[in-house]
C-alpha cells in the first residue's frame, strides 16, 4: 500500500497537529532530543513501522546541550538582588529534576526550599559530611541551613533569604553538594549469609 502525498504523514489530521501545545517543562530544557535513533537497514526491510501506532519518522532535530546546561555544578552563584523574584513553583519543579535527592517543601515564610536527607553511619560520619558541605559552600559563598538530625542523619536546606524563596543559586549549590563524595560516611550494607 503506497503512501499518497495528499495524506499527511504519520495518519495524523492537520487539526490535531495546530492544537497540540509543547509542554512548558521542555520549552524551558535546553537538552534537545536524546529519545529517537535512525532505523537500521535490516528494520527497514522487515517493515517494522508497517505495525507502528503513531509516527514512523524520525525525522528530528538533535541539539547537542553543552555542559552548562547539562550540569549546574559547574556554573558559579551570582550574587541575587533583593528586588528579584523568587522562582517560580513551575520552574522549581522544572530544576529540581537537575539535582538528585532533593525536594521541594515551603518555607516558614510562606516561600520554597529545596531540602535533602542523608544517613551517614555514625556521630563522626555526620560531623564529617557537614564540614565536607561546608567548605564546598564557602568556596562558592551560598550556605546552606546544615542540621544534625540525630546521629545518623544529616539535613541540609537551602534558599535564598534576601528574595525569601528558591533563587538559582539554590539549585547550583545543591548540585555542587550532589558532587560531594559520601559513599564512604554512608552506612554498611550487611551481607547476610
Amino acid at each position: 500500500m503506497a503512501a499518497t502525498s495528499s495524506s499527511p504523514p504519520c495518519n495524523i489530521s492537520a487539526s490535531s497537529l495546530l492544537l497540540r501545545q509543547p509542554s512548558r517543562s521542555i520549552l524551558k530544557d535546553f537538552l534537545g532530543d536524546f529519545g529517537a535513533r535512525d532505523p537500521y537497514p535490516e528494520e527497514i526491510a522487515s517493515q517494522f513501522g508497517d505495525k507502528v501506532l503513531g509516527c514512523q519518522s524520525t525525522e528530528h532535530k538533535i541539539l547537542i546541550p553543552n555542559a552548562s546546561v547539562l550540569s549546574l555544578s559547574q556554573l558559579q552563584c551570582s550574587p541575587v538582588s533583593s528586588s528579584q523574584p523568587p522562582l517560580s513553583g513551575d520552574d522549581a519543579r522544572t530544576l529540581l529534576h537537575k539535582v538528585l535527592g532533593w525536594s521541594i517543601v515551603d518555607n516558614e515564610a510562606g516561600g520554597l526550599k529545596i531540602r535533602c536527607m542523608w544517613k551517614v553511619r555514625d556521630f563522626g560520619c555526620g560531623v564529617e559530611l557537614i564540614n565536607r558541605i561546608h567548605k564546598v559552600a564557602e568556596a562558592s559563598g551560598h550556605y546552606p541551613s546544615l542540621h544534625l538530625e540525630s546521629p545518623t542523619q544529616v539535613r541540609a536546606e537551602l534558599f535564598t533569604s534576601s528574595i525569601g524563596g528558591l533563587s538559582m543559586n539554590d539549585f547550583i549549590m545543591a548540585a555542587k553538594i550532589d558532587d560531594i563524595k559520601t559513599s564512604d560516611l554512608s552506612p554498611r550494607k550487611r551481607a547476610w549469609a
